[in-house]
Order: structure tokens, then C-alpha cells, then sequence
């Protein structure tokens, strides 16, 4: 028989005061200087939430919104990063280019910034608005046949060009300084905004990098909604109060209100017909997504509207992810 070894008084403390597992989103204002993932295992040990994952990486250099997603809400990041927009703000410096295409790389290339003004600076933005395919950096976590890019540049391999579709839906940029440029962008999720820059310095024909980057929006939340990480760190009795709901996370999907019952089926593996639970005013056609809620207004599962069931015509709600605790 195994002896059992006793939790050292401290650590039994800490277990104490953890928050129990929370299902929703934090809102988190990322500092400069860390990664998106140290900033999640950080707060995984010290509040103790041990199902956790992020919507959207900020690279170390960047601050700003960085969706923290707890428990349940680990299932809705594709969700979440397909739904909506990001809008991105900071300063770009013109006549450096660095192997990443921001302030962390290697310089590499340097020139004179010559002939721009706000003009320029305004009709490169505009050139670089709309949708279309952006060369992701050589330095970034896009794969060439299983292995990161990053990994092949640090070790000085060749790295292939890759493209992403993206858009850029609104820009803006001033020159506020002979050799640096303020700007402001919307656009889709998994823009490169290092490559926009990059892209950029070569409009502007003097090279550049990325300097500063702020996140202030990560649909479906802004940063006027977001927690400092010290503030979190140091209010573990608070830490709950600061979580969104999954349901205030996909304000777009429209509600299905369960009764226990129904709640109890789905479940349970049941399905639930689409003329017992219509979406209201709307006809049935496949496809429809639709967030169903228990009684209590909790987010219970993602369903999507199909032909199926046990007579293979029936208008059934297909459940794509479940959200409760099983």
C-alpha cells in the first residue's frame, strides 16, 4: 500500500484560494514583452484553470486584446476568430527591414527615406486595402510540409513563399516623423500585420518594419472591456467576475431557449426537431447555426439546422459542439 505524501502548508493554501474552472472568455489586455502562450500558462497555474487556450496569437512584441478561453469555451475558437474583424493600431518605422519585419528581428537592409509624405503614406494604405493574397513572413508558425517556417529560417534553410488570403477592410496611416508612420487597420482574422508593413515599406520604396502593435479589437470584444494581466493575477477572488460568458462570445448566433427537458435529450445524444424548436421567423433551410441555452440562460451547444433524424427527412438540429460539462 502506497503511503500518501502530504501537500506542503503553502501550496495547500494556494489550491485554497484558486478559482474553481470557469467556462467563458477572458478578455485580457496583453503586456508587451511576453507571448500569448506564457501569458496562458501563467494564469493556468495561478488560478488554477486547467482547461484553458487563446483565440488568435499576439506575437511578444504586441499589446492588446487576447481572448483567453476557459473550460467549454475552448471549443469555440474557430468561432470566434471566423465570425468577425480584428483592428490592429501602432507605428511603423520606414528605411529598416529585419528578417521578421518587425522591431525583434535582425536588420538586414537599410536605406534613406526619401520623398514620402502624408500623401504617399495615405495612397500606399489605400493600395494595400481590399481582399487578397499576403506573403506570410519567413518568420511565422504557417507550415511547409509539417515543419513551422520559423524553424526552417533560424536554421538557414530555405524558406518558400507562402500566401494567405486576407482583407483589409479600412486602413489608415500618417507620417508623424521623417522615418515613421502611425497607422490604423481592419481587417480579417489571421492577417500578417508585420507583412503589411513590409509591404508598405516596399510601396513607399524605402523598406520597413513593424515597431509597435496594439490589438484593440478581436471580435466580439474591445479593449475599453479588457483586463490588465497584474490586475488578474492579483484578484483571485475576482477572477470569476471577470470572465465572459460563452453566450456574450457569439453575440451574432442567434438563441434557442431548451426546457430542461429538451436540455436533458440533447444531452443525452437525442435530436431535436426543428418544429418543435424553429429559429423564429425564419424557414427552414440546412445550414442554419443556431447557440442553444439551458433554462438557466447557460450556453448548452452549437447546432446547425440538417436533414436527418430517424426518418432521414426529418428538419433536425445537428449538434456540432457541446458545451456542457459531461
Amino acid at each position: 500500500m502506497e503511503k500518501s505524501v502530504p501537500i506542503p502548508p503553502a501550496l495547500a493554501r494556494e489550491a485554497e484560494n484558486m478559482p474553481p474552472q470557469q467556462d467563458g472568455v477572458l478578455v485580457l489586455n496583453k503586456p508587451g514583452g511576453m507571448s500569448s502562450a506564457a501569458c496562458i500558462g501563467i494564469i493556468k497555474r495561478r488560478m488554477g484553470q486547467k482547461k484553458i487556450g487563446h483565440a488568435g496569437t499576439l506575437d511578444p512584441m504586441a499589446t492588446g486584446v487576447l481572448l483567453v478561453l476557459l473550460g467549454q469555451a475552448t471549443k469555440i475558437s474557430g468561432h470566434l476568430m471566423d465570425d468577425g474583424d480584428k483592428i490592429y493600431s501602432g507605428i511603423i518605422r520606414l528605411g529598416v527591414v529585419t528578417d521578421t519585419w518587425d522591431a525583434e528581428g535582425q536588420v538586414m537592409e537599410t536605406a534613406p527615406v526619401t520623398g514620402v509624405d502624408n500623401a504617399s503614406v495615405c495612397e500606399a494604405m489605400q493600395g494595400l486595402t481590399g481582399e487578397y493574397e499576403q506573403e506570410v513572413p519567413a518568420y511565422s508558425a504557417a507550415k511547409h510540409q509539417g515543419k513551422p517556417l520559423y524553424a526552417l529560417a533560424r536554421k538557414g534553410e530555405d524558406v518558400p513563399v507562402k500566401t494567405k488570403r486576407i482583407r483589409i477592410s479600412r486602413g489608415e496611416a500618417e507620417l508623424v516623423g521623417p522615418e515613421r508612420i502611425r497607422f490604423r487597420v481592419t481587417c480579417s482574422s489571421g492577417t500578417y500585420i508585420r507583412s503589411l508593413a513590409h509591404s508598405l515599406g516596399k510601396r513607399l520604396g524605402c523598406g520597413a518594419m513593424l515597431e509597435e502593435l496594439t490589438r484593440e479589437y478581436s471580435h466580439p470584444f474591445g479593449i475599453d472591456v479588457a483586463h490588465d494581466f497584474d490586475d488578474v493575477l492579483q484578484d483571485a477572488g475576482g477572477f470569476a467576475s471577470r470572465v465572459a460568458g460563452i453566450a456574450q462570445a457569439l453575440p451574432a448566433w442567434p438563441r434557442l431557449s431548451l426546457t430542461r427537458e429538451e436540455a436533458d435529450m440533447v444531452c443525452n445524444g437525442g435530436q431535436l426537431t426543428w418544429a418543435s424548436r424553429p429559429l423564429p421567423g425564419a424557414l427552414f433551410s440546412p445550414g442554419q447555426k443556431a447557440l442553444m441555452l439551458s433554462a438557466e440562460g447557460k450556453a448548452l451547444a452549437l447546432a446547425t439546422s440538417a436533414m436527418g433524424g430517424k426518418l432521414k427527412s426529418d428538419a433536425v438540429w445537428a449538434i456540432t459542439r457541446g458545451l456542457w460539462n459531461s
